[in-house]
């Protein structure tokens, strides 16, 4: 036989190793055998040659990265793993360097695919979903930057409610514009040595900006806001301010209007009727508590009750006010400001309060359909013309007993003419001081407040009256007629 015969016949039937004595160097030529099934079938795996992946152009069978995918790359890196140590554990077992190289290269090439994988989408073919991937992430690293930084706030209109009325913050704000402060300055001396004198602050209050024409706007405020002030000085919304004239006031009702130039009134505000107020109503009170520095201030609450009456020692003598209780914080400063409804619209004037230890909620205002005759009048004329006898009045209970002892027994209520104006029907009448009044026009007469109510509620100017007095403890009547005069009872 041949060389060649004789080598192609131990390549078909190659010897074993316990027949040949070959040395280490001469076994890693040897074509290797699988020592087991597990080895062989691995092996024929890995000498597969794979196929290369098939990439779709078509944009709706695109990759994207979503939760199985993350799922299967989780399980690569397993795979790996567990490679990883079947190929350690091999290579233990068989001692062979080659072998171990053979694994480290699996791995890597493991390793090498799942890194190929994820640079699929930086590819240009996947430019549009990565780009959506990464706008997400973005948003979700912005998310979490916020909750870890400083807290935001987000914006909101504030315009209208879901029902499409007016929101109240927004209604608060227009409203404002046309309230005003108002400082009451008075004339003192300033050196108790010298005569020179100067304008000193005695007072504050609010006013409300009702009307206004080519020249002036007019404002409403209570009287014993602007009550013997030398200098009235506004301050508008907008941190302006300029000086108001006094065009007249109403002592008894506690109403006055005063006027400034019409350039400096951006907004009025309107009157509502306060006839339809029930209590239970929402309100807000705005004005000036306790000076200009908290001025606009903002308080809300509700109607509390409507037409009760409180008596109120004016300038002008005791007068029963008709008034609204509202439970919204009135404080001194807020005299004169506006109390309004929830349309924005001014139901009232804000006036007085009960303060009082353990007293807290009740304070009162003008209503508007009371306070808008008498304001027209104060406009038109300058003053409110009442009918008018002419004789300064004290109540019986107010009077000592040394006075009253002509009176009879039964006689305990009434009042008494403290002094008479000479040019007046009660002189024309023949009234004289001590006189004691017990009814007008057959109506029971108990206190002052009863004969100015009547005389400003019931009679006209030039009405003629007839008065049931006592004189010298005798019963007599007199009649006389009205007239009209600015001076108050």
């Amino acid at each position: 036989m041949s060389d060649f015969e004789k080598r192609n016949e131990w390549e078909k039937e190659p010897p074993q190793d316990k027949q040949l004595n070959l040395s280490e160097d001469d076994f890693s030529e040897k074509k290797q055998e699988p020592e087991n099934e597990e080895e062989a079938t691995f092996k024929e795996e890995m000498d597969t040659p794979q196929e290369e992946p098939m990439l779709s152009t078509d944009e709706s069978e695109q990759i994207s990265p979503d939760k199985e995918e993350i799922e299967e790359i989780k399980a690569t890196e397993q795979a790996v793993a567990s490679s990883s140590e079947e190929g350690r554990a091999f290579n233990n077992q068989k001692g062979n360097s080659k072998a171990k190289g053979f694994f480290s290269l699996l791995a890597a090439g493991i390793v090498g695919s799942a890194l190929t994988f994820f640079t699929i989408p930086h590819t240009d073919l996947y430019n549009d979903s990565y780009d959506k991937l990464e706008k997400q992430v973005a948003e979700l690293s912005n998310k979490v930057e916020n909750k870890a930084g400083a807290i935001t706030a987000s914006t909101t209109s504030n315009t209208a409610t879901s029902d499409g009325t007016v929101a109240i913050a927004d209604m608060v704000e227009t409203s404002s514009k046309a309230i005003v402060g108002i400082e009451n300055l008075q004339q003192q001396q300033s050196n108790p040595f010298s005569q020179e004198s100067s304008d000193v602050e005695s007072g504050s209050g609010s006013g409300i900006i009702f009307k206004k024409d080519d020249q002036y706007a007019y404002i409403v405020t209570n009287n014993h806001v602007i009550e013997g002030a030398n200098t009235l000085e506004i301050s508008l919304y907008n941190g302006e301010k300029t000086e108001a004239k006094l065009i007249g006031a109403d002592a008894l009702t506690d109403l006055a209007v005063v006027r400034i130039d019409a350039k400096y009134a951006t907004d009025v505000i309107n009157f509502g009727d306060s006839s339809t107020l029930r209590p239970g109503d929402q309100v807000w009170a705005i004005g000036n508590p306790l000076g200009l520095e908290l001025s606009r201030t903002v308080t809300q609450g509700i109607v509390s009750a409507v037409e009760r009456s409180i008596t109120v020692n004016t300038s002008a003598g005791d007068w029963e006010f008709n008034v609204i209780q509202t439970d919204a914080a009135i404080n001194p400063g807020n005299s004169g400001g506006a109390l309004i409804n929830s349309s924005g619209e001014v139901i009232g004037i804000n006036s007085l309060k009960i303060a009082d230890s353990g007293v807290e909620g009740l304070g009162f205002a003008i209503p508007s359909n009371d306070l808008i005759p008498i304001v027209n009048e104060i406009i038109e004329k300058g003053k409110v013309e009442r009918p008018y006898l002419g004789v300064g009045l004290a109540s019986l209970e107010e009077v000592p007993r040394m006075y009253l002892q002509d009176l009879p027994n039964e006689v305990s209520e009434g009042v008494m003419v403290t002094n008479i104006d000479s040019n007046s029907a009660a002189a024309e009448a023949g009234l004289k001081v001590q006189d004691v009044i017990v009814s007008i026009d057959g109506k029971k007469i108990t206190n002052s407040t009863d004969l100015r109510k009547y005389l400003y509620t019931e009679v006209k100017i030039g009405d003629k009256v007839e008065l049931e007095i006592y004189r010298d403890g005798k019963s007599q009547k007199v009649e006389l007629t009205l007239t009209s005069n600015n001076t108050i009872n």
